[in-house]
């Protein structure tokens, strides 16, 4: 008879039992790895520790990261080089968070009192080190080891990933091996670097008596500083593309902004925005030429083009094809339904099991994890609903389904984007607009009804959570907040995660009601994608 027994995890704040059916499997030694000690990293190693003593006590569980401590993108560069190397992060010292940080919480760990509501970059490293310091995280960590290359060795039912690592603090290459393997890289390292016509023309014609031009990536940007007195144009209008532009404006001679999108796609910008321009044609030795046929000379195009979602090391070990070729377009016909090779466009990892399992048929489903891989989302909280679900995959591998039915799920998923109007292949793994709470949700609630975790009957995503995504007013309220001095008053007393959520909610009623009276038009905050 089976004997079923109830374990406890403490995940990151907040109890969820957990219950465990006994097999021989359940107390074999494991060994798991995960790379990266961002917040995605930090959450899979939690959540890993929160695993009973009695089931892992033999298990080997290591995080690897290739920088000298934790925090991922948070933890600044402090001697980044220069193009084409591609630096540590692409954190700039001016940067602050573009959404209110009680969003960016882990669940049941609310920032520090005293926090601004939208802080500089500081404070989310130190937020990160004191989480991981908490609980007891660091001792698990081998910073400055960088993965060269993971290889599965075996057959789809049983083997190991074989990694190679460099130890930089010790010059050393080795190698280990692993049961499990967890990627937690995050996705804002590797820069989308488009390019055109007659790019290198322009590049090598720069003006006699004029600055050099330059044509780079937003990841090497460090300030506005460097612009003073030039002629940028900057190339897109995400987040950084948005930040970026509002940064130079005030020191360079013109801003420019090309889009690809409609003008109106930008009304939410609270700042101003430059010269707004569409999308480039192509590049001439005298400057830049626009799709309308318009021209344009500068000194500088910044290029606020996002990132690529590539894994070198799953590449270099034949576990990950990059395909840049398989680009958005219809649907796969049936005789390609079942892949064979884990595949990435640089936008869209697949095919791979609610984002997170890889489902190629050469080992096992709960074999190769990925943390941290979802967009248009609030990352500490989804990085901890993924690792409960792989987590307690990864201990208990009969609670997913078999492939079959998983690739059968994944094509319906997919089937139901492109009825709503997104392509899958280039969505990728943002969450489309009003979904990632619910996403969250389906990840925990799906443990429940495999009888995983008891059912409390609540969300996994806390209403106050939800709510914000309804703050409009909120980012704008707290710059005025800042320009009265009166961060101290708003802050007093705020510590607990209801504190918070009153504090955001009373900001965003008095920003709303001052523009009302003041007769401001509604400017959408577009971070609020979730």
């Amino acid at each position: 008879m089976v004997n079923i027994r109830q374990l406890v995890f403490s995940v990151l704040g907040w109890q969820l039992p957990l219950q465990v059916v006994e097999h021989p499997q359940s107390h074999d030694t494991k060994s798991i790895a995960v790379i990266g000690a961002g917040s995605a990293g930090l959450a899979a190693l939690k959540t890993l520790l929160d695993v009973p003593e009695s089931t892992r006590s033999t298990w080997n569980i290591v995080l690897f990261d290739q920088r000298r401590d934790l925090g991922g993108v948070w933890l600044p560069d402090p001697n980044p080089p220069p193009p084409p190397e591609v630096p540590e992060t692409a954190l700039y010292p001016l940067l602050r968070t573009n959404t209110p940080v009680p969003s960016m919480s882990y669940p049941g760990f609310p920032f520090p009192k005293g926090t601004a509501l939208y802080p500089t970059h500081h404070h989310l490293q130190a937020y990160h080190a004191s989480y991981a310091a908490h609980y007891g995280l660091t001792p698990h960590i081998r910073f400055n080891h960088t993965i060269l290359k993971a290889a599965w060795v075996g057959t789809p039912q049983a083997g190991q990933w074989h990694l190679d690592y460099h130890d930089s603090s010790r010059n050393l290459t080795q190698q280990g091996q692993f049961d499990h393997l967890i990627v937690a890289t995050g996705n804002n390292h590797l820069p989308r670097l488009p390019s055109w016509d007659g790019q290198e023309v322009w590049l090598r014609n720069s003006p006699r008596n004029g600055p050099k031009r330059e044509l780079l990536h937003s990841v090497y940007y460090r300030g506005p500083e460097r612009y003073t007195g030039l002629n940028v144009l900057v190339v897109g209008t995400g987040s950084s593309g948005r930040d970026v532009t509002s940064q130079i404006l005030p020191y360079a001679n013109a801003t420019y902004i090309s889009m690809r999108r409609d003008p109106t796609h930008i009304i939410g910008w609270p700042e101003p925005v430059g010269t707004r321009k569409p999308d480039i044609s192509h590049f001439t030795a005298a400057g830049v030429v626009f799709k309308d046929g318009t021209t344009l000379s500068v000194d500088v195009v910044l290029l606020g083009t996002g990132y690529e979602i590539r894994k070198p090391f799953l590449d270099a070990g034949g576990v990950l094809v990059t395909d840049r070729s398989a680009l958005p377009g219809p649907p796969p016909s049936p005789a390609s339904s079942d892949p064979q090779k884990l595949t990435t466009n640089t936008r869209y990892i697949t095919p791979l099991h609610r984002h997170i399992f890889s489902l190629a048929p050469t080992y096992p489903t709960n074999a190769l994890a990925f943390i941290g891989l979802p967009s248009n989302i609030a990352n500490c909280p989804s990085d901890v609903a993924q690792s409960l679900f792989a987590v307690h995959a990864i201990v208990n591998s009969s609670l997913l389904a078999p492939r079959a039915e998983l690739l059968a799920e994944l094509r319906d998923r997919e089937e139901g984007l492109r009825k709503a109007g997104y392509d899958p292949q280039r969505q990728g793994h943002a969450m489309p607009v009003n979904t990632s709470s619910d996403y969250q949700d389906e990840l925990v609630s799906f443990l429940k009804d495999k009888g995983a975790i008891p059912d409390d009957g609540k969300n996994f995503v806390e209403q106050w959570r939800r709510d914000i995504f309804s703050y409009h007013y909120l980012r704008q309220g707290w710059k005025r907040v800042e320009s009265l001095g009166t961060e101290r008053q708003w802050l007093e007393g705020v510590e607990t995660e209801g504190q918070w959520s009153r504090l955001m909610r009373r900001v965003n009623a008095w920003q709303e009601a001052w523009e009302t009276r003041n007769g401001v038009q509604f400017r959408p905050d577009l971070d609020l994608l979730g």
